[in-house]
């Protein structure tokens, strides 16, 4: 029997004698989210009514944020096994298998998260606290952080004073500031602009990490664990952050703009610098010693939700002395302790005689206490083998539960309705007038140089970048000292067709990452999510969710790669029920054998034949041009034995040495692509142009646009050779001419007002 039933000094919540609607009011009051069936679920298995503290920690174990319960069921939808795959998605992160080298098998560790309420109420501190939480994933594998990437969504930010405008640039800052702060390059992401963005933003966030795969860490209580120190490490805890998973699982109210700010957590990258230094230090030492630990991040739920589930997940229960938390306040009340988001802080499951050589590393090797006020590394709790979870304040115990009650899989069968699939129609193309559309794609917000947004970024900072952010479709790093191997990395997504389709879009969007690697001469190896929709109570909005899941699952079959790692993110929707577009966002991991194969996509010298290797099929659904036009079309459709055959062309001309360049066909269409390519040959000082005969320039069907040395050296079988390049700087599109330099500067302006 848990001492609580009869020990009563600790504060309680009244659940089993209220009637429903004075219970709902009392939980409203008290600032949770729990509705009244799950508390008086909770009352049951309890066997008594919740304690204040208990009532904050189910509120966040069992938040949509946490626990997925409308969400979960669908996810096993997703293929997560393969060839490729070392740990599918059931840690803080997924890892892949990059290739071997001087003996050594290393893995490749991927994490994908939103930050999208905080970077609404707080842009600054909320998209750099998302960095922040990413980042701690991929360590708490034993990995050395390597990069990170950022999808990002904004509304319309033409209005120099709209408060669109201000969450765009606060986000973008406040990414730089935390990422350039702790080392570590910004390897790849991108960024769409929509009005269904105006109330909501998206910040997804990426991380990768380069583990031995005979060194990873789990993220659980190893076997044999009974009795081992739980030892917390960084930050002192502070009231920030306090109902931040429950805050990140309600629609936002401006109304509610005060209590939303305090749910937001603070970040420190500083700190987070020396924390991630002395965790390596950390991996070195139990290495040596041949350790076996767990390893934990501290995100949503704060102590509770890490220490329970890093137990849990071990088969165990756990006991915590919050009085030995360090705290940044005096009196913190329990549940702050315990349930508090407060950044920057990790979580170590540790046999005895390992943890004084760990206390040693982070508090007196890199003076913790010395850096940030309070910050050090303590014991907190220990293991134990009665599947309870307990913790204690001042001498009383304030919370006491079955903790496979408390951290165990809650889920809510809700009503939806079937997402209506696109089907093609027969409308005929509209004639396209392309000396007057050209200017206008490229000055299109979706399609304009990112150049001054990134700019702001350190894209080289460890020293291993081959391809940074912008110069191709791929990001690409070689990360092993000494090594040929190279990894690659890619994201995409886009709202337009969300706005259209979810399910074509999540398909679409896991086409372009993959595609995306392809293109800078990487094999996909691994792809991520992150699911962003609406309030899933509403039957359309999880509909639309289900529907992007079977998109994104049907995708990654027929292309033969799994999904290791992801996230959702709901009630993305204003108050008024204005939800974000359908927005499922996929980052693609690629390995390459041999860096030195590196595919650029600058056009190299004149007279190369360029070639179309895709669907040449002629719809404009979704597509920048339809926006522009104000029409609606067809999407294009997919046909995946054409996508493979494609990305094996791209492949093969690489292998025989005849690929020059290549980039992938996306916004804006062949006609972008190839000026892109234009415009990166003239960013390496190479004034080339080319002249195509093309019927549909503005086609965003997908594909890849290639120059190559030879045509005859490949099998041209579905290919199309649509132009050849010019030793000039100029695009000769269907007889019509550009200067390159004009249609550059067309590009290069749009957002540099946005982020001058």
């Amino acid at each position: 029997m848990s001492p609580l039933a009869s020990d009563r000094a600790a504060t309680v919540f009244p659940v089993r004698a209220l009637d429903d609607k004075t219970l709902a009011a009392r939980a409203e009051a008290a600032g949770v989210a729990l509705r009244v069936d799950e508390l008086r679920r909770i009352a049951d298995a309890c066997g008594r009514d919740p304690t204040i503290v208990e009532l904050h920690a189910f509120d966040a174990q069992w938040s949509e944020h946490c626990s997925y319960k409308s969400s979960r069921h669908f996810l096993r939808r997703l293929p997560t096994e393969g060839p490729d795959v070392v740990l599918g998605p059931a840690e803080d992160s997924g890892i892949v298998h990059l290739g071997e080298y001087d003996g050594e098998r290393y893995g490749i560790v991927i994490a994908h998260e939103s930050h999208n309420h905080p970077s609404q109420v707080v842009p600054f501190e909320g998209a750099a606290t998302g960095i922040g939480g990413i980042v701690r994933d991929v360590l708490c594998m034993g990995a050395e952080v390597i990069a990170v990437a950022d999808p990002l969504r904004f509304g319309r930010v033409e209005e120099r004073t709209s408060h669109a405008r201000h969450v765009a640039r606060g986000v973008v800052d406040g990414i730089a500031a935390y990422g350039n702060a702790i080392g570590v390059p910004n390897l790849a992401g991108d960024v769409y602009f929509h009005a269904g963005f105006d109330d909501n933003v998206l910040v997804n966030v990426v991380a990768l990490g380069l583990v031995k795969e005979r060194e990873i860490i789990h993220s659980f209580a190893p076997p044999g664990a009974q009795g081992w120190d739980i030892v917390l490490v960084g930050k002192a805890t502070d009231p920030s952050g306090f109902g931040g998973a429950s805050f990140s699982s309600l629609t936002l109210d401006a109304a509610d703009s005060d209590a939303n700010r305090g749910a937001v957590q603070v970040p420190d990258p500083f700190l987070k610098s020396v924390l991630m230094r002395a965790s390596y230090r950390v991996f070195a030492m139990l290495r040596e010693k041949k350790i076996v630990a767990g390893f934990k991040d501290l995100g949503a739920g704060g102590i509770m939700g890490c220490s329970a589930e890093i137990a849990s997940s071990g088969g165990y229960g756990a006991e915590l002395n919050l009085d030995e938390v360090n705290v940044a306040l005096d009196d913190l009340p329990a549940a702050v302790i315990a349930v508090g988001e407060t950044q920057e802080r990790l979580l170590w499951v540790l046999p005895p005689e390992a943890t004084a050589e760990v206390l040693r590393i982070y508090n007196d090797e890199f003076t913790l206490p010395a850096i940030a006020h309070n910050a050090r590394a303590a014991i907190v709790g220990r293991i134990t083998a009665e599947k309870r979870y307990v913790l204690r304040h001042r001498g009383e115990i304030v919370m006491d539960v079955p903790i496979d009650v408390l951290t165990g899989s809650v889920r809510d069968e809700l009503p939806y309705v079937e997402a209506v699939r696109h089907e093609p129609g027969g409308n005929e193309l509209p004639a396209l007038d392309v000396e007057a559309l050209l200017p206008q794609v490229l000055a299109h917000r979706d399609v304009a140089s990112r150049e001054p947004l990134f700019r702001r970024y350190d894209g080289v900072v460890r020293g291993t970048t081959v391809l940074p952010r912008g110069m191709a479709d791929a990001g690409v790093l070689a990360p092993i000292a000494g090594a040929r191997l190279g990894v690659a990395l890619a994201v995409a997504g886009n709202p337009r067709v969300g706005a259209i389709d979810p399910r074509a879009a999540a398909e679409q969007a896991v086409l372009e990452a993959t595609r995306r690697v392809v293109a800078v001469g990487a094999r996909p190896i691994g792809l991520t999510d992150c699911l962003n929709f609406g309030n899933p109570r509403k039957a359309d909005q999880l509909g639309a969710f289900v529907a992007a899941v079977d998109g994104l699952a049907h995708a990654a079959r027929e292309l033969g790669v799994a999904f290791v790692s992801g996230n959702v993110s709901l009630y993305n929707e204003s108050k008024e029920g204005r939800a974000v577009p359908a927005s499922a966002v996929v980052a693609c991991v690629g390995a390459i054998a041999d860096i030195g194969a590196t595919v650029t996509p600058g056009l190299k010298r004149a007279g190369s034949p360029l070639l179309w290797i895709g669907s040449r099929e002629l719809a404009l659904g979704g597509s920048v041009v339809a926006e522009l036009l104000g029409i609606e079309a067809p999407l294009p459709q997919t046909d995946y034995a054409a996508e493979r055959l494609a990305a094996a062309l791209v492949r093969d001309a690489r292998e025989a040495g005849v690929l020059l360049a290549c980039r992938t066909v996306s916004d804006g269409g062949v006609l972008t692509a190839l000026a892109r390519m234009a415009f990166d040959a003239r960013a390496q000082g190479r004034a080339l142009g080319a002249e195509i005969d093309y019927g549909n320039p503005f086609c965003e069907a997908g594909g890849y646009l290639c120059e190559v040395s030879d045509a005859g050296a490949l099998d041209l079988t579905g290919v199309l050779r649509i132009g050849t390049t010019l030793a000039e700087p100029a695009l000769i599109v269907n007889g019509t001419r550009f200067e390159v330099d004009a249609l550059h500067a067309i590009w290069s302006q749009p957002l540099s007002e946005v982020y001058p």
